[in-house]
């Protein structure tokens, strides 16, 4: 079978996350994806963000950190200094053969080497041009550089993240990044879809905080409705309870009660089946009200009570909870083997395939493909020039 993007070429630009993202999703859905990667600092910067690294034929550390292989595979990577008018030549003749092209500079980064998006859509009027930045190409903020803490920070999504008592916290992982690189995706094949009726190419501008600033979904709105600014709730839910974490004689659970008649079921399971009849806690308007009296009373009833005994009994009573598990306990689950969420792909260049996290898409006409691996610095520079050198 053939990817749902199969011939489409992308001319990926961008690195560290957010854009790697991106065209790894791309590529996973069967488009050619060709990185661009600098010559005179070794590529990617993820490459060096190390240790782990995966090991090479020769039994050492190769320029695959696992970093980098977390947001690089199904790619190609050339070999390219923009700076260079040759290489600039390279890059435009790229462009000419490509249907897609991304980058992250900082906006108007790319002008002075011709390759922003106003001169390659003057000379390429077909051509679908993404820029990825912090803040995005226009606002008072264009020029800063964008990382996916400062944009967490400056969102607002660390003011909803952590301890009540304690500092402000990132998430555990570059989410900013990630979901810049999924709406720049979504916008991708938006605009692919207009090209198709008309022939246009477009420019898409992606910010990691205007990203950011868009999943903050309820919380966000809850200020927007209600003008109080959201508090740090830890683990807790803003506008449901009890939904969070609970600590029991050996562990620790997750309760997410949903409604009114889970609230009931849950109070039966924990022995407490008469908080339901109070008026303080029959509602999820009043529990939210009354979170203070009622959350106390609910944790000194689930310490004395064991994990496995609260989640079978919850799960008897179809009341969600389920396990806060560390990542071996994830990967080695038998639910995590049947989704296919781990793979591993060879690489003529290591000991060993790479191991790599799934796609999550189940497409049933055009699954995703794990075509190449992620890419050694420059493996592929000759082939694809040479591509170059053979079109008419």
């Amino acid at each position: 079978m053939t990817g749902a993007l199969d011939g489409i070429r992308i001319l990926d630009l961008s690195r560290i996350l957010a854009g790697p993202t991106c065209t790894q999703l791309l590529g996973d859905l069967g488009a050619e994806v060709i990185k661009v990667e600098n010559p005179v600092t070794g590529g990617d910067d993820t490459r060096q963000w190390g240790p782990p690294y995966v090991t090479g034929a020769d039994g050492q550390a190769t320029d695959l950190s696992a970093y980098f292989i977390a947001a690089n595979r199904n790619k190609l990577s050339v070999a390219i200094d923009i700076t260079t008018p040759d290489g600039q030549a390279q890059v435009r003749a790229l462009a000419a053969t490509a249907d897609i092209m991304i980058e992250n500079f900082k906006p108007g980064g790319l002008a002075k080497y011709g390759l922003d998006a106003a001169t390659m859509l003057a000379a390429f009027p077909g051509l679908v041009y993404c820029s990825i930045s912090g803040f995005g190409q226009t606002g008072p903020n264009r020029a800063k550089p964008g990382y996916d803490l400062m944009a967490q920070g400056f969102g607002g999504m660390m003011s909803l993240t952590g301890d009540p008592t304690g500092q402000p916290m990132k998430v555990g992982v570059g989410i900013a990044d990630v979901m810049c690189g999924m709406y720049a995706t979504v916008g991708i094949l938006a605009a692919l879809r207009h090209k198709e009726r008309t022939g246009e190419g477009q420019h898409i501008d992606v910010a990691l905080v205007d990203s950011q600033i868009a999943w903050l979904i309820n919380e966000g709105v809850n200020y927007l409705v209600s003008g109080n600014v959201p508090q740090r709730r830890g683990n807790a839910h803003p506008n449901i309870v009890p939904y969070q974490v609970f600590a029991t004689m050996d562990g620790h659970v997750l309760v997410a009660v949903g409604n009114d008649a889970q609230f009931r079921r849950f109070c039966d399971v924990i022995g407490m089946s008469d908080l339901p009849s109070d008026p303080r806690f029959a509602t999820n308007p009043a529990r939210l009200a009354n979170r203070e009296a009622l959350l106390p009373q609910v944790e000194a009833q689930v310490a004395i009570m064991t994990s496995a005994a609260l989640v079978a009994g919850l799960e008897g009573a179809g009341v969600p909870v389920g396990p806060v598990q560390t990542l071996d306990q994830v990967f080695a689950s038998d639910q995590v083997a049947a989704r296919d969420m781990t793979i591993a792909v060879p690489h003529d260049d290591t000991a060993a395939p790479v191991p790599m996290i799934g796609n999550p898409l189940k497409l049933s006409r055009t699954p995703v493909t794990y075509r190449h691996a992620p890419p050694r610095f420059g493996q592929d520079t000759e082939t694809v020039l040479r591509m170059l050198a053979a079109k008419p």
